[in-house]
């Protein structure tokens, strides 16, 4: 964990945000994959984390701001547990590390937050995303899990956001020790991308990098040759010559912090000549959208940018057709790139998405779009200096999509169908790195993972 003060100033913060009452923050429990004992790999809560650093299960802490008092929850263990998992820390000595005096047992938990509710106290909670956590939710406060998420603090939500938005010295520290691990994942799955190799192979080396270096995946891999399919987590395909890798992995560190990058590369090492078409035009929308983040200006206008340079190129191949500004206006691109730009990152690769996409994403000011593709824009707000966020622009050849806007006669004015039928098995490509929004600009954050024709074709050699 970080040194005390930086927990103890997140939480003097947040209280001076939220204002009165009192906040409840649970952390994680370890969940069963099949039976009790044998359960999934343990990952805390992100927001317990980040205000109180403790990765340790069935724990939990209110912060009282009114009587300006802090308590964690926690069992000291057995000697049973002893056994089995060796000697462990007390709850009070973890309390300590991170500037908490005060700590009871988990029981404590119900007599505390039944206290506040027999005085009528507001007692503020975050949207619970975990079973566990609703049915203690429900148990605490008497809320049914059905409207847990209705009824989360507003106030805390946004404080939060507010806090986790900007990353401090410490945290951007941590994510660029991730990048190291995200360099080597993905160099690897670039050499290995040849016939007869099978996706599981590269995805399973690529976990295990990531195991080895101290933390984990910070998702589930996408490892595949079907990358037309946006998740595809299916890793059963072996690789031919002429197909393309599209690999979108991460690495986290042993603190939880995260890295999220994508690259695609051509089996055999070569791209052909249709690859390198459509991979210079992806390559040019994430350097134009790179080039373009400075304080001040939205995601929402970024990803605009890299919509109308994806269109342009697609134009120049005969692909799309007309004036390029009314079709990404009118979402015409979104046949070939149905996404966002990228979303913000930290502690969650998909940083405080539990909390409600549209609290992270947008305010009163930039609202989310209606149009197909640009309404899956995960962030659309004005960058501030410490947001970390992905740039992901991609093309993507989808099949029953092309077949269904052709069928409906959808824009006829910008798509040419009729070159469409080359492309149907393409597959889709996608190019990510992770920025640093600084004072004046940016950062591309890490030891640059080989992106440009060359480069992807040098490494493979």
């Amino acid at each position: 964990m970080f040194k005390k003060e930086v927990y103890v100033e997140r939480r003097n913060r947040l209280k001076k945000m939220v204002g009165q009452g009192i906040i409840l923050l649970c952390g994680n429990v370890d969940v069963p994959m099949n039976y009790p004992s044998n359960t999934y790999k343990w990952r805390q809560d992100s927001n317990f984390l980040y205000f109180f650093g403790l990765d340790y299960p069935k724990m939990a802490a209110i912060i009282d701001i009114d009587n300006d008092e802090e308590f964690i929850f926690g069992d000291d263990v057995s000697i049973d547990d002893i056994i089995w998992m060796g000697p462990q820390p007390k709850t009070v000595e973890l309390a300590s590390q991170v500037g908490v005096e005060k700590t009871m047992p988990w029981s404590g938990l119900r007599q505390k937050t039944a206290e506040a509710f027999d005085l009528g106290r507001k007692i503020h909670f975050l949207p619970p995303y975990r079973a566990e956590n609703k049915l203690l939710l429900e148990s605490l406060l008497g809320i049914n899990t059905a409207e847990q998420k209705q009824l989360a603090s507003v106030e805390l939500i946004k404080a939060v956001v507010a806090l986790r938005s900007i990353k401090d010295q410490y945290e951007i520290s941590e994510i660029e020790k991730a990048m190291e691990t995200a360099w080597l994942m993905h160099t690897t799955a670039m050499k290995m991308a040849k016939p007869g190799v099978y996706e599981r192979e590269v995805a399973g080396v690529i976990e295990g990098i990531a195991l080895s270096a101290g933390g984990m995946l910070s998702f589930p891999a996408i490892v595949t040759k079907r990358g037309e399919t946006l998740h595809n987590h299916y890793h059963g395909n072996k690789l031919e010559k002429g197909d393309l890798l599209l690999v979108d992995a991460g690495a986290e560190t042993h603190l939880h912090y995260a890295t999220d990058h994508t690259r695609t590369s051509p089996v055999g090492g070569k791209f052909s000549a249709m690859q390198k078409e459509i991979y210079e035009i992806v390559l040019q929308a994430l350097v134009n959208a790179i080039e373009a983040i400075k304080p001040g200006i939205t995601n929402k206008s970024v990803h605009m940018l890299a919509a109308k340079t994806l269109a342009l190129g697609l134009k120049n191949i005969g692909l799309m057709k007309g004036d390029i500004d009314a079709a990404v206006e009118q979402g015409a691109h979104a046949l070939f790139m149905p996404h966002g730009l990228g979303h913000m990152m930290g502690l969650d690769v998909h940083d405080m998405e539990d909390l409600g996409e549209d609290y992270v994403g947008y305010d009163d000011e930039v609202k989310r779009s209606e149009i197909f593709g640009t309404a899956f824009l995960r962030l659309g707000r004005r960058y501030q200096p410490g947001f970390v966020l992905t740039v992901e622009p991609g093309c993507y050849f989808i099949p029953a999509l092309i077949e269904k806007w052709k069928s409906e006669n959808k824009f006829q004015d910008f798509i040419n169908y009729s070159k469409l039928d080359a492309y149907m098995n393409f597959g889709g490509i996608r190019i990510e790195d992770d920025i640093l929004v600084t004072e004046n600009g940016n950062k591309v954050m890490g030891k640059p993972i080989p992106k440009t024709v060359d480069e992807v074709e040098g490494i493979m050699s």
